[in-house]
């Protein structure tokens, strides 16, 4: 507000509060009037300070100075709500930065510019006539009435303005206050979260561990923490909940951690305990795959074991191997690296997997191979078992197979009865036989499960 408006907003007041008091005295009883009139020494006849117009001209200045009284509050009026306003349009843009918000803010402005120039008006009828003047003429009286109507009918009609604005602007104000009134709690949890991870790293070291990585984590959000103590009037209202939230998150992680860390010390400990067992007994496992070998190649062709040959070497570098990393995940946990420690430990559980597969892989193998070469007529009716299943699967409900169907069962038993018939001659390729019977009986359950899924019934059965 420019100094004039601000002596005009005071003047207001005061024009204000002087027409109460004419009001007052109008409705005064008599006698009452009489004592006023003796407490008002010049007010009245014998000595009065300004000459007083009888009839019509006492009434121009009358309507004149009723019509002051009325602009002036019309002005007081709309330089209340355009300050309530203000307070709104920037609790808005300190929380918003929509597009829709900076719309409001424009709006705001353009508002403002129509303000000044109806209280410049305003200000201006005032300070055009001096309704007090001895000598004030009844003609100059009508025209400071008609001017200052005027300024007050436009004061009232920008104030209209700006209430209908003002609710236009109350979802968006709505959304800030809501913003507004998280923001303490959410700093107050940050805070809150900060302590309890504090407390928690406190606690876990006085047990003897070092929890250096966690010290580290927490460390890092100090600063965090300095920028929400400066405020959102700093960094803003939306920035700050985001970072209120993120300390939350980040400090309840390294609790959570600290707090669970002598049960993970633990952890370690037993699966360093089970692995380095389980290393153990696939070493002596490993050493009965070469028997497995040596009786594969004793009793079949080559075509069912040669894939194997490598089998033993391989355990046994997987075994090395493991136990290495074992060690090193010994030493990572008596250096409390944690997480150094389960990554090695996640590796030797890698790598004996693998060596089981492998050793398990050689035996099954002979077993498979002992019962087909004995009776390969039970794997032959296993396999045709299924392809007449999935056959009378796609005969139901229908007198001729959908081809989509028929095709692929009937490519199933070509191929079987090839596989049966390459079992003749001295030294059958059993493996290739029993290749062919998984590959057949696959297939036959893709057909199973495409019917199936096109008749709306489980996949599987």
């Amino acid at each position: 507000m420019t100094a004039r408006h601000a002596r005009a907003h005071a003047g207001a007041k005061a024009h204000l509060g002087l027409a109460r008091d004419v009001f007052a005295l109008v409705v005064l009883p008599l006698p009452l009037l009489a004592v006023a009139a003796a407490a008002l020494p010049g007010a009245f006849a014998g000595g009065g300070t300004r000459r007083w117009f009888g009839g019509r001209g006492e009434s121009q200045r009358a309507d004149a100075q009723a019509a002051k009284d009325a602009a002036a509050a019309a002005f007081y009026e709309l330089d209340t709500a355009q300050r309530d306003l203000r307070i709104s349009i920037e609790t808005i843009t300190a929380v918003d930065g929509s597009p829709e918000a900076r719309r409001a803010a424009d709006g705001f402005a353009a508002l403002g510019q129509r303000i000044d120039e109806v209280s410049h008006a305003y200000i201006t009828a005032v300070d055009a006539h001096d309704l007090d003047r001895d000598d004030l003429e009844p003609a100059v009286a009508a025209r400071a009435r008609a001017e200052l109507t005027k300024a007050k009918d436009e004061l009232v009609r920008v104030k209209g303005e700006l209430e209908r604005f003002a609710q236009q602007l109350g979802p968006l104000l709505e959304k800030a206050e809501t913003q507004l009134a998280q923001l303490a709690p959410a700093v107050e949890r940050a805070r809150q979260a900060l302590l309890s991870a504090s407390n928690a790293l406190d606690s876990v070291r006085g047990s003897g561990m070092r929890a250096d990585d966690l010290a580290a984590r927490l460390a890092a959000l100090a600063p965090e923490l300095t920028k929400l103590n400066e405020g959102a009037g700093r960094h803003g209202v939306a920035e700050t909940l985001q970072r209120a939230d993120r300390v939350v998150r980040d400090a309840e992680a390294v609790r959570t951690e600290a707090e669970r860390l002598p049960e993970r010390a633990a952890e370690i400990d037993k699966r360093l305990v089970s692995l380095r067992t389980r290393a153990q007994a696939l070493n002596t496992r490993a050493e009965g795959v070469e028997p497995i070998l040596s009786e594969l190649r004793r009793r079949f062709t080559a075509g069912c074991w040669q894939d194997l040959q490598p089998v033993p070497a391989q355990a046994t570098e997987n075994i090395r191997r493991a136990e290495e990393k074992l060690n090193e995940a010994v030493k990572a946990r008596d250096e409390q690296r944690w997480a150094d420690a389960t990554s090695l430990l996640g590796t030797v559980r890698a790598l004996l997997n693998s060596t089981d597969d492998g050793i398990s892989t050689a035996g099954e193998r002979l077993r498979r191979l002992d019962a087909v070469a004995e009776d390969p007529q039970q794997e032959v009716e296993r396999t045709r078992f299924s392809i007449r299943d999935a056959q009378r699967l796609a005969m139901a409900g229908r007198t001729t197979p959908d081809p989509r169907h028929a095709r692929p069962l009937d490519d199933s038993v070509a191929r079987l009865e090839r596989a049966v018939e390459g079992l003749t001659g001295r030294h059958p390729d059993y493996w290739h036989f029993l290749t062919e019977t998984d590959a057949v009986r696959e297939a036959v359950t893709r057909v199973v499960e495409q019917i199936r899924s096109e008749r709306g019934g489980p996949t599987r059965g």
